[in-house]
């Protein structure tokens, strides 16, 4: 590794992000001399940083990576990717998804997978959007600003509260239609930093999941620091959700998740056709 070397890190303030990278910026593994510059910033301002490659490592959307992959490789450690883990659409009554079409849907970005997801279930969704921040989705639907919405994070634990009823759950018709887990968010590198460095970069980041699984109680303050639900029970469901064997490495099936979603992109013209690999060769 080189010693000299200071990477800039983008993730979100989510506690599954900072619960990940928790011992990674704070010293807590060996780094081998690499230091990081963190940047916490909401998933849909990291795509933007990341089109206009300002980050050298970085959480984004498997959306807006399906746009990257010429500048920037897969990290097989530390993203979002699993079962009932998917975003949901919810409105303040009781309907169907046929109800809500040529109505305004609050979306949490235009590059999210969740957004993604909802064109690929229906591509006439795609035509009465509004975007706006995760955290100001649900108030939004309860007041009536937007006819639906389209939640992520740890929304899903907490839109009942404003009287909000679920729609459909996108990962579940994802995993029905598929089989397979959903690919929600990657941690991608930087092609120019070089084979051997992304490799390192991949050990480092597992090596930092599993010391914040070995070790729960350690990263608590850091997570309530940037936490938007800051009750214990959620932070707690939101990790033990998103955080999963996948965050270690996601594997064959999970390559195999990520591969199927970005053909369907492009079949539908969602997402460019790539011309390199996913990883680093």
């Amino acid at each position: 590794m080189n010693s000299a070397k200071t990477l800039t890190l983008g993730y979100s303030p989510c506690p599954n992000d900072t619960f990940i990278f928790y011992a990674l910026v704070h010293g807590r593994i060996d780094t081998k001399g690499l230091g990081f510059r963190e940047i916490l910033e909401d998933v849909e301002t990291l795509n933007q940083m990341a089109l206009r490659a300002e980050l050298d490592i970085t959480k984004v959307s498997y959306h807006a990576f399906g746009d990257l992959r010429d500048d920037y490789c897969l990290l097989r450690s530390g993203g979002a990717l699993g079962r009932g883990c998917g975003p949901l659409v919810v409105a303040p009554v009781k309907c169907s998804m046929d109800d809500l079409k040529g109505k305004k849907i609050a979306i949490p970005g235009r590059l999210t997978t969740a957004y993604l997801l909802l064109q690929l279930y229906d591509p006439s969704f795609r035509d009465n959007v509004k975007v706006m921040p995760f955290n100001e989705i649900m108030q939004a639907v309860k007041e009536g600003e937007v006819d639906a919405g389209l939640i992520i994070h740890e929304s899903r634990f907490t839109y009942s509260r404003y009287g909000l009823v679920s729609v459909i759950d996108l990962g579940q018709w994802w995993e029905q239609k598929t089989g397979l887990p959903i690919p929600l968010g990657a941690i991608i590198a930087k092609r120019a930093l070089g084979k051997g460095l992304i490799e390192d970069l991949e050990s480092l980041i597992r090596d930092s999941v599993l010391y914040a699984v070995n070790n729960r109680v350690e990263p608590e303050q850091y997570i309530k620091r940037y936490a938007q639900e800051l009750e214990d029970s959620v932070i707690k469901e939101h990790i033990d959700l998103y955080v999963n064997d996948y965050s270690v490495d996601m594997g064959e099936e999970g390559v195999a998740a990520v591969m199927e979603l970005f053909s369907m992109a492009e079949e539908k013209g969602i997402i460019k056709q790539a011309s390199k690999p996913l990883f680093i060769e």
